[in-house]
């Protein structure tokens, strides 16, 4: 009985980091200093190891650290690519996709290993630039479509949410990501009516005119799971 063999694709991790700025949703890119695509702008990444990656997400963080100068909070995977035109350096090429949404001032990346520079871009820009490497237009096409509609769907990341808000400072941010404004009436409505936010009692943000109360998100009931 022979055992056969087959060939394995070449696997890279890829990030695809969010933030909320003053312009709106951006995403996270590095200028790359080797080839191929050197001098382009692409998605952060690196090839998964088995000497050292334990798993997938212990890969990401890794890869965060050594191009990012920092791992990234609230990462999660959203899917898998791959094709045998992905690479020119293999003849099929598998990418798994991390993606998170983070404060803006909570990271302060730092070009790492391999890395000329690295900037904030609006995702909507990045989403259509096909001067970026590889097929990360595409992919960051896919993950921008797929965060707005959580938002949309009031599906709101428990780990960016934190610290308490005002009603009007989620709304402000939901907005950000979603790239353009909401009803303020028809927006608390369905907050009010799935539950998804309660008030801090007894704490309020001091403004112009009287305070607002601040909220937090309703924890999932880990039973419901």
């Amino acid at each position: 009985m022979t055992t056969k063999t087959y060939p394995m694709p070449f696997t890279r991790i890829e990030l695809i980091v969010f933030a909320v700025h003053p312009s709106g949703l951006e995403v996270l890119l590095i200028k790359r200093t080797e080839a191929p695509f050197a001098g382009q702008w692409a998605l952060p990444g690196g090839v998964l190891r088995i000497d050292t990656d334990m798993d997938l997400e212990s890969a990401a963080q890794r890869i965060a650290v050594e191009r990012l100068g920092t791992p990234v909070p609230y990462i999660e995977q959203w899917g898998a690519v791959g094709g045998a035109s992905r690479d020119p350096r293999a003849p099929w090429a598998l990418s798994i996709v991390y993606q998170a949404l983070v404060p803006g001032e909570q990271i302060q990346p730092r070009p790492g290993k391999r890395i000329a520079a690295i900037d904030w871009r609006p995702a909507s820009d990045a989403a259509t630039d096909t001067a970026l490497a590889f097929d990360h237009r595409q992919l960051i096409d896919l993950a921008m479509t797929r965060i707005r509609s959580a938002i949309d769907r009031l599906e709101l990341p428990a780990g960016y949410f934190e610290t308490p808000f005002t009603l009007t400072e989620l709304q402000a941010t939901c907005e950000a990501i979603l790239g353009h404004r909401l009803d303020k009436s028809s927006f608390r409505r369905k907050l009010a009516e799935r539950g998804l936010v309660q008030p801090v009692e007894g704490q309020f943000r001091q403004g112009a005119f009287r305070p607002a109360q601040l909220f937090e998100l309703v924890a999932a009931d880990p039973r419901s799971s």
